[in-house]
C-alpha cells in the first residue's frame, strides 16, 4: 500500500484552486475536500482494497474524480513519492502515462544496491540505476526541476554523473542535493557554482572540493558542506564571497587542514553552523585556521568540536542564540585549546539565550578554581543544558550558574547521569556573591527517574529562587523505572518547603 501525505502549507491554495467550478460542475466533492484538508493519508491501493477507495475517491456518478485533477495538483501528489514510485504510475491509465515527467522533486539514490555480504556492490544493480537516472532525465518534458537529490558512487562512472547534474542545471533547478562517495577526487561541473536558479545547495563528499575560477552564486540562500576538504584559503574565500544572500552556512566535517585564514563576512546570514572533525594530533592545534565570522544580521550560531581551528566572533548582538558543545575534558589542559574556549565564552557574553554541554562547562572548571577571565553574560535570559549532565557536573554547572545574574530560564533537557550522587551540599556553590537564584522564573527538567540526586537538585531551586514561578518536570518513560519511587518523591517534592510563594510544579 502506498500513502501520500498532503499536509504541505501550499495545499490550501492548491484545494483552493482545485474545488473551482469547471464546464458548469463542480470539481471535488465536498467530503473528499474534507479528507484532504484534514491532512489524512489518501491511500492508493490495487487489488480487492480498490473497492474501498473506489467509494471514498469516485463521486455517485462512478467517475475517476483522482484522474481528473488538473496536472498541478497530480505532479504535487506524486512528488511525494520517490522518483522510482513516481515513474511506476506512469501503468495505471493513459492519464497517468506522461505525469512523471514532469514531477518537480527528483531523488535518486543507489544505497538499496550494496549489501555487507556479497562485495558491496552488484555490477548488473549499477547498470540498471544508472540507466533508469537516464532515462528518467532524457524523458522529462520542460518544465523546471524544483529538487534534484543524488546519492550515489561516483567510481561507477564520473561522465555520467557530471551528466545527471548538468541536466538539472538545465532545467533550472532551486536545489541541488550531492552525496557523493569516492575513491579520488571528483569534480564537481563548474555550473553548480555558477547556477542563476540554485536557492539550496547541499555537498556531502569526502573528497577535496575542487572550485573554478569564476563563482557566482547570485540566488544561494542555503549552503551546506559536509565532509569536504576545503582546497586552500583563496578559493574557499572566493566561494563565500560569491553568495550575496546566503542566509544559511552549515560546515559539517568538514577539514580545514589546507586552511590558514578564513572570513565568513556575508551580511545576509542569519544561521551559522561548524561542525567540526576530532583531532588526535596536538600539532593541528597550532596549524588549525583562524575563522573570522563577521555577520550582522545572525540570529543562530551553533559550534561542536575541539576547537583546532581559532573561531573569531565579531560583535556578536544579543539576538544571537548560541550552541555550544565542546568536548575537551582532558584537551583543556592544553593551555591554548583552554585560551580558545574562554575567548568564545568572551565574544559570546552579549547573547540572550544559549545552549551547552555538561562537558563544555566543565571544561571551564576542570582546573577547580574560577577562570579568572569568564566574562558575566549579563544579557542571558535563558539557558538549555544540551546534553544529558554528566556524574562530574554538578559542581561546574553550579559555578557556571554564578555567571548569569539575569537568568530567567534554565532548562536541563536531557536530565542527568543516573549515575550521579549528589547531596544539597555539593549543589551549593561555596561562593554565592552574585546569585542568579533572585532573577531565575522557570525550570524544566526531562528525564525525571524519580532518584535522590534529582529531588535534592530540585528541592535546591525550590530552597532558594525567590523568583521562580513554573518547575516542569518530565519523567521518564521505561519499564525499568521504578514508579513508585517516581511517585514518592513526585509526593516529597509538592511537599517541599519553597521560598517562592508562586511556584507551582507541574509533572507530565
Amino acid at each position: 500500500m502506498l500513502f501520500v501525505v498532503l499536509d504541505s502549507p501550499d495545499f490550501p491554495a492548491l484545494t483552493q484552486h482545485w474545488n473551482q467550478p469547471s464546464m458548469g460542475q463542480q470539481m471535488r466533492p465536498a467530503k473528499m475536500l474534507k479528507l484532504l484538508e484534514s491532512g489524512q493519508r489518501i491511500p492508493v491501493m490495487d487489488g480487492s482494497e480498490q473497492q474501498d477507495v473506489h467509494a471514498a475517491l469516485n463521486d455517485e456518478e462512478g467517475k475517476d474524480r483522482i484522474s481528473s485533477l488538473p496536472d498541478c495538483i497530480l505532479h504535487y501528489i506524486l512528488s511525494f513519492l520517490p522518483t522510482k514510485e513516481a515513474v511506476a504510475t506512469g501503468i495505471l491509465a493513459r492519464r497517468w502515462k506522461d505525469l512523471w515527467t514532469a514531477v518537480p522533486i527528483l531523488d535518486f539514490d543507489d544505497s538499496k544496491l550494496y549489501s555487507s555480504h556479497v562485495n558491496y556492490w552488484y555490477p548488473a544493480e549499477i547498470t540498471r540505476f544508472m540507466n533508469f537516472v537516464e532515462r528518467v532525465l532524457l524523458l522529462r518534458d520542460v518544465s523546471n526541476i524544483e529538487r534534484f537529490r543524488l546519492s550515489c558512487r561516483v567510481c561507477f562512472s564520473a561522465s555520467r554523473v557530471h551528466a545527471w547534474i548538468s541536466a538539472a542545471i538545465r532545467h533550472n533547478v532551486k536545489e541541488l542535493d550531492l552525496c557523493f562517495f569516492v575513491d579520488e577526487p571528483f569534480l564537481l561541473p563548474h555550473r553548480v557554482f555558477n547556477c542563476g536558479s540554485l536557492s539550496i545547495l547541499n555537498v556531502e563528499m569526502n573528497s577535496i572540493i575542487q572550485l573554478p575560477n569564476s563563482i557566482s552564486c547570485p540566488g544561494l540562500r542555503i549552503l551546506h558542506l559536509g565532509l569536504v576538504t576545503f582546497p586552500d584559503d583563496i578559493s574557499t574565500q572566493r566561494l563565500l564571497s560569491s553568495c550575496p544572500v546566503l542566509e544559511e552556512l552549515a560546515i559539517l566535517d568538514c577539514d580545514w587542514i589546507n586552511m590558514r585564514h578564513i572570513s565568513i563576512s556575508i551580511p545576509s546570514l542569519r544561521k551559522l553552523i561548524i561542525d567540526d572533525l576530532p583531532t588526535f594530533d596536538s600539532r593541528a592545534y597550532c596549524w588549525g585556521c583562524e575563522i573570522k565570522i563577521d555577520a550582522g544580521s545572525l540570529i543562530f550560531f551553533k559550534y561542536s568540536g575541539y576547537l583546532s581551528n581559532d573561531i573569531h566572533l565579531i560583535e556578536v548582538s544579543s539576538s544571537v542564540k548560541a550552541l555550544l558543545h565542546i568536548p575537551m575534558v582532558q584537551e583543556a589542559q592544553n593551555p591554548l585549546m583552554y585560551s580558545r574556549l574562554i575567548k568564545l565564552f568572551l565574544q559570546l557574553k552579549n547573547v540572550s539565550s544559549l545552549g551547552i554541554s555538561g562537558c563544555t562547562i566543565e571544561s571551564l572548571f576542570f582546573r577547580e578554581k574560577m577562570p579568572n577571565d569568564l566574562p558575566e553574560f549579563q544579557k542571558l535570559t535563558r539557558l538549555e543544558l544540551s546534553m544529558q549532565l554528566g556524574v562530574h557536573c554538578g559542581g561546574a554547572l553550579m559555578k557556571f550558574l554564578l555567571h548569569l545574574p539575569n537568568l530567567e530560564s534554565l532548562n536541563i533537557s536531557k536530565g542527568l547521569d543516573p549515575a550521579m550522587y549528589l547531596t544539597e551540599d555539593d549543589w551549593t556553590p561555596k561562593s554565592a556573591a552574585k546569585s542568579f537564584m533572585s532573577s531565575l522564573k522557570t525550570l524544566v527538567l526531562r528525564c525525571f527517574r524519580g532518584n535522590s540526586t534529582e529531588v535534592c537538585l530540585l528541592g535546591y531551586f525550590l530552597k532558594h529562587a525567590s523568583s521562580l514561578e513554573r518547575m516542569i518536570v518530565f519523567c521518564h518513560k521505561s519499564p525499568l523505572d521504578d514508579s513508585k519511587e517516581q511517585e514518592d518523591m513526585k509526593n516529597e517534592l509538592q511537599s517541599h518547603p519553597r521560598v517562592s510563594e508562586y511556584c507551582m510544579i507541574v509533572f507530565f
